[in-house]
């Protein structure tokens, strides 16, 4: 970890000298030359920390060089601090700045330059004690791979869980498909990605079904030409026959000629375990040969995108879901309390085991060893013991080490930009929804994105938190219509292991219930997460390396004046869903804070001082009472997003009014590098000025009238880079008119128009990147369909109240149509739609439609329907003895409220 913080510093360094060479001119040189020696010293970091054994001599010098990296970064802060409060200052009161900042300067280049030979020393002090050369051991190999080599001798008796997926796993393998396939079974540490292919594959009725057979364990290192010669030894032995002498001897070259003759003629089985590299395949596919005898090669792997990428290969994938909540009961019980009669849980035990079993959250080898542990304890303290203390055991129990290093596994092996990335989502409450945008935005006001040419923050952002789900570091929780992940949380195990890493590496502190106020350490915490109201805010005083604070409490809170002004190094204050009301004027000497979110607050108005914010970056004051925002705002000029939404008088989709917008009384079009706005509210001239804001990516406006078509439709044709727009009109009665609108933005991706139309806007059809359209309270008179019908990418449609006729005839299109939402129609009485529309249509909810008399018509006709919902509809709808059941069997999931 100690080498992320040195990567983590060199990175400031380097940002800094990029874009605020200015500033920096009075410590330029210190810096320079602290970065050659920090970028010399990176290399032996990365090597003891790859020894998981070191002396005592490493770890106090690797201790060192992390405080060393973080008391660079403080300094560089700090120095921020001062340059950016001075040249923000007015006139006057930079006369009275000039002397302190000019000491301060000194001051910090002193302590830089001191810091420099600091490192000097350091490096010299271990070259001298012969800690010049590390050798990386290899120890904790036989613990790691205990489970898994265990997992192939396991009786099938022995395994919960598992039916569905080794039934499809089996029919996988045996579907008769002559093509060479390639199966990957995919999911996070201990999860039984390896139990579940042994289950299904190591018996003698699945080889059977092969000439030969290979299982070999690959991991995060490997060597090509060795894996090639354990392939060739495997497939001999699997026969009973004779493995070749000269194995050692033959090069790549050979032994990829000895496998292609002899599997030429063959149908054979492979089973590469664990497999971390994504070119694996296309290292080793010249050497297995598509025979056209229907071989099978599984990957097993906790990277998805190893399992996603095959090379024109027929392809599956599984993914390894958590264990439901019965089978993890049985698991746990089956381990727990093996000498019971039918291995029964006591019931003065069941309600600790239950809260045990739930922390483990499916994960079978977290239930197997927790188990393990727990069958040695008799008595209600002991258990109580170990579920009070968890964090602890986790750490520092033997028989739950191997969790803890299967799991540190994937951190470990993580690039070095995401290990704080990771990190950082563990200073969420547990079983916390994460979402996407929110944690992204609190990672580049963190300085954790790389920067990337080309590339805006956002989107490395964005490639960060993918590469995270995708190595099922993080849950997904929900995704969009097109599949993008939109939340995400954390299993409770990797979580703890996580929260004990980070306070460890004084990354960050959590502070709940469950542990006690540590003063010294939140002195030097450089992030904190407040998840109880156990103490007041004022406690947490003198936390002047304070980088982020974020409260997860929904009681009272104040900031005390005295307190603020002391954590001048903040980036992020993050207080979603506090009970706040107000915040004091000192919010504006955190002149380093990048983010501030305020959403769901009841705060009614930000201070004027927030314009001296010089660097925020992303201010959320969406669901507070602010009704409009100070002109100093019109100062934020690195402001990027900015999201203002207020709730309406609507209590659901259904109803007319569902967002407020918030009043800017100044030119918005100051804010130069503003690329989230929504919702503004209509007022003024500041529909026509959003015209020259074209950087524009996504807009929301609320309270437009039909008087705005002109400047509206004008600012719209302006903005080319928009891929979200969001419009509400003031009222229901006029207009929303858009025929003005000649050229809209072609790379459009999400348009809702909320208010009555006279017409679908003739460049609907032109939307060809479209894939999600809500029409709001439309009330068309013409049927919209035939409009959007063919828009090639559309995934999510919503319609409330949009028409006013009686039949809804669905004849054509919706290729990709995925999601469908048809709420509030009140004259509707039929829907009908063809066989062939809408084929890959998963959810389809029809609400408040009570004049509608059936369900639809053709619903049999869409095969990969998911859920089927029906809410708020007439009693004449259905008469539950009537419906053709034969017509919903296919989807899995309908519900009729």
């Amino acid at each position: 970890m100690t080498s992320v913080a040195v990567d983590h510093v060199i990175g400031t360094i380097m940002s800094a000298f990029q874009e605020e060479a200015t500033l920096l001119v009075g410590i330029k040189d210190e810096l320079d030359e602290i970065s050659k020696e920090l970028v010399s010293m990176r290399s032996f970091l990365r090597d003891a920390e790859r020894n998981k054994v070191m002396s005592k001599g490493e770890e106090t010098w690797v201790a060192e060089v992390r405080d060393t990296a973080h008391q660079i970064e403080d300094l560089i802060d700090e120095y921020m601090y001062y340059m950016y409060r001075k040249q923000y200052s007015t006139v006057a009161h930079r006369i009275f700045l000039t002397p302190k900042s000019f000491l301060e300067k000194r001051r910090i280049a002193s302590k830089l330059r001191q810091i420099n030979k600091n490192i000097i020393g350091m490096d010299e002090r271990r070259k001298r004690f012969g800690n010049d050369h590390v050798e990386v051991s290899n120890d904790h190999c036989d613990l790691t791979l205990y489970p898994r080599d265990s997992a192939v001798f396991m009786k099938e008796d022995d395994v919960v869980g598992f039916v569905d997926e080794s039934r499809l796993l089996k029919t996988w393998l045996i579907d008769g498909e002559k093509h060479l396939t390639l199966i990957s079974v995919v999911g996070m540490g201990g999860s039984g990605k390896t139990t579940l292919v042994a289950k299904t594959c190591n018996n003698e009725t699945a080889k059977s079904y092969f000439d030969c057979y290979a299982w070999v364990t690959v991991s995060q290192t490997y060597a090509r030409d060795d894996l090639l010669r354990k392939l060739i030894k495997e497939f001999h032995e699997s026969r009973k026959a004779r493995v070749p002498n000269d194995l050692g001897t033959k090069d790549f070259k050979d032994l990829v000629e000895y496998l292609i003759g002899y599997l030429k003629h063959k149908k054979y089985l492979v089973i590469l375990d664990d497999v971390w590299d994504v070119s694996l395949w296309e290292n080793i596919k010249a050497s297995l040969p598509n025979n056209e005898f229907g071989s099978r090669i599984i990957f097993t792997t906790r990277n998805e995108d190893v399992g996603s990428f095959s090379s024109n290969v027929r392809n599956h994938m599984l993914t390894i879901k958590p264990l439901k909540n019965e089978e993890a009961w049985d698991l746990f019980c089956m381990k727990a309390f093996l000498s019971n009669p039918d291995k029964s849980c006591p019931e003065e035990l069941k309600p600790l085991a239950l809260e045990l079993v739930r922390k483990c959250d499916g994960l079978p080898l977290a239930i197997v060893a927790l188990g393990g542990v727990m069958s040695s304890k008799k008595s209600t303290s002991e258990w109580s013991s170990v579920w009070d203390n968890l964090n602890w055991q986790l750490n520092n129990n033997p028989r739950l080490e191997i969790v803890k290093s299967i799991l540190l596994l994937s951190f470990n092996y993580l690039p070095s930009p995401l290990k704080y990335c990771f990190l950082y989502c563990c200073l969420f409450p547990e079983d916390y929804k994460i979402k996407r945008e929110r944690l992204i935005r609190l990672w580049i006001a963190e300085g954790f994105i790389q920067n990337i040419d080309r590339t805006t923050p956002s989107e490395v952002a964005e490639s960060y938190f993918m590469e995270l789900t995708l190595r099922s570091m993080l849950q997904v929780e929900s995704r969009n219509a097109r599949g993008r992940p939109k939340a995400c949380k954390m299993h409770d195990f990797l979580r703890e292991i996580g929260i004990s890493m980070l306070e460890r590496e004084k990354f960050g502190v959590v502070y709940d219930e469950k542990v006690k106020i540590n003063k010294c350490q939140l002195h030097q915490a450089r992030r904190l997460s407040i998840q109880t109201t156990n103490e007041d805010l004022q406690l947490f005083d003198n936390m002047t390396r304070l980088r982020s604070l974020l409260v997860f409490v929904d009681s009272s809170v104040s900031f005390s004046n005295k307190w603020l002004p002391n954590l001048k190094l903040m980036r992020s204050l993050d207080l979603e869903n506090v009970a706040i009301n107000s915040l004091p004027e000192v919010l504006g000497t955190l002149f380093n804070l990048r983010y501030l979110n305020l959403r769901g607050t009841q705060v009614e108005k930000l201070p004027k001082s927030i314009g001296k914010l010089r660097n925020l970056e992303s201010l959320d004051i969406s669901n507070t009472n602010i009704k409009e925002l100070p002109s100093e705002v019109a100062e934020l000029q690195n402001l990027y997003h900015l999201i203002m939404w207020r709730k309406g008088i609507a209590n659901n989709w259904g109803d007319f009014l569902l967002y407020n917008g918030v009043q800017v009384p100044f030119k918005s079009s100051k804010l130069k590098k503003l690329q989230v706005l929504y919702y503004i509210e209509a007022k003024g001239d500041i529909i026509r000025r959003l015209g020259s804001m074209i950087q524009l990516r996504r807009m929301g406006i609320s309270n437009l009238r039909e008087a705005d078509e002109q400047d509206l439709c004008s600012s719209i044709h302006n903005l080319k880079l928009l891929r979200t727009l969001r419009l509400f009109m003031n009222n229901e009665s006029e207009f929303l008119r858009m025929d003005a609108l000649e050229t809209p933005p072609l790379q459009l991706e999400k348009l809702t128009l909320g208010g009555k139309l006279e017409r679908v806007p003739h460049w609907i059809c032109s939307l060809q990147n479209l894939t999600e359209l809500w029409l709001h309270w439309s009330r068309l008179k013409e049927d919209q369909l035939p409009h959007v019908a063919a828009l090639p990418n559309l995934i999510h449609l919503c319609l409330v109240n949009s028409f006013t006729g009686e039949y809804l005839h669905f004849c054509s299109g919706f290729a990709k149509l995925k999601l469908f939402w048809l709420i509030n129609f009140p004259q509707l009485t039929e829907i009908i739609i063809e066989k062939g529309v809408m084929p890959d249509i998963q959810f389809l909810w029809i609400d408040s439609c009570f004049a509608l008399n059936s369900v639809p018509q053709g619903v049999e006709f869409l095969t990969n329907l998911q859920t089927l919902g029906l809410t708020k509809f007439s009693s004449s709808l259905i008469d539950v003895d009537s419906i053709d059941r034969s017509k919903l069997q296919h989807i899995p999931n309908v519900k009729i409220i």
